[in-house]
């Protein structure tokens, strides 16, 4: 697998985004490698446990979009988001399990607008789905997932509100 080609292009997908745009959502990107995989991921500072955003053992929300080997034989870019560990983010009491039930029912109203995505899953992957993989397309694939996932990105914020502390 040619990280660097995909690192590069998930980096261009990434200056497309208009830095207001994800200011005003308070939404950041991160481009890295995880897992053997190429990651690019939108999130708010406010969905990690820790300051320090760390793929560690902290609790964590983001949106993510990844290629690896497996993805390319497939011929596929997957994407999801992910929740894990909810019960470490501070300032709220969540039940993961909850969680995802409740995201689920708002996102059923989105679901359609997202290619061969599914919400079957335990509490950790609130959704997956894929689509096909062209490396002439990469860059335009990844910006319009974001564009797609900072239109529901509120979804998560909505649903956090029913758990904030006290």
């Amino acid at each position: 697998m040619d990280f660097a080609f995909y690192l590069n292009e998930f980096r261009l997908a990434a200056v497309e985004i208009p830095q207001e745009n994800l200011d005003r959502e308070y939404l950041k990107i991160s481009i890295t490698t995880v897992l053997e995989s190429v990651a690019f991921k939108i999130y708010k500072p406010q969905w990690y446990g820790d300051s320090k955003l760390s793929e560690g053992s902290s609790g964590r929300i983001f949106f993510s979009v990844w290629i690896n080997e497996k993805t390319i034989k497939e011929g596929r870019m997957y994407y999801n988001i992910h929740a894990l560990k909810l019960r470490e983010l501070k300032n709220y009491k969540i039940s993961s399990k909850d969680f995802a039930q409740n995201f689920r029912t708002e996102f059923s109203k989105y679901q359609e607008d997202w290619p061969n995505v599914n919400v079957n899953f335990g509490p950790l992957t609130l959704m997956e789905g894929w689509i096909e993989l062209k490396n002439d397309t990469i860059r335009k694939d990844v910006y319009l997932l974001a564009q797609k996932f900072m239109k529901i990105s509120s979804i998560i914020d909505k649903v956090l509100e029913k758990y904030e502390k006290p």
